[in-house]
């Protein structure tokens, strides 16, 4: 090789080097297409529980996830009733069934469900309105208490299902 294949080849690896630390590309992908020149404001109901099987610490948990999310995602301002964005609705199914069977002829793992109903108002854009259902499952080990793993897998089901009613009111996916 000559030295002017040598000297190509060292500045190549060079710029190569230092091309991935130089640049960075970054996404915030909790982006919103809210036109905060209209809309300023957000109200939630509470979310009572209605479903057959009840934890009581469900209903304080789902309202203080929710305002937390839009608060900390938004620049909304959070108001008591009347936002120009509005957010109703109950916590309608949380249930948990039978996953899979082990050699026993026992429950291997369970699974848990949570269903959400919301009912969204956009006061600046009814054709946003809209009412619908949010889910989220989790599987857990059958050997394990629902009482020892109830907190941490309702939370994590809460935080799928604000994912979706964020995304569906407004980021628009």
């Amino acid at each position: 090789m000559t030295l002017k294949g040598k000297y190509i080849i060292t500045i190549l690896a060079i710029v190569c080097l230092i091309l991935p630390t130089a640049c960075s590309i970054s996404y915030k992908l909790n982006g919103t297409s809210i036109d905060y020149n209209k809309i300023k404001s957000v109200s939630f109901d509470k979310f009572p529980i209605r479903s057959a099987y009840v934890w009581a610490p469900m209903e304080a948990m789902f309202y203080n996830s929710l305002t937390d999310a839009f608060s900390s995602k938004t620049k909304l301002k959070y108001l008591k009733r009347n936002g120009d964005l509005q957010l109703a609705g109950e916590i309608t199914e949380y249930s948990q069934t039978n996953k899979s069977v082990a050699a026993d002829g026992f429950s291997a793992q369970t699974q848990l469900k949570i269903t959400v109903n919301v009912r969204f108002t956009n006061t600046t854009n009814h054709d946003e309105d809209f009412e619908q259902a949010f889910s989220a499952t989790t599987v857990y080990d059958s050997k394990q208490s629902l009482a020892s793993v109830q907190e941490n897998l309702v939370k994590e089901m809460f935080d799928d299902i604000i994912d979706q009613i964020f995304n569906a009111t407004v980021a628009n996916w």
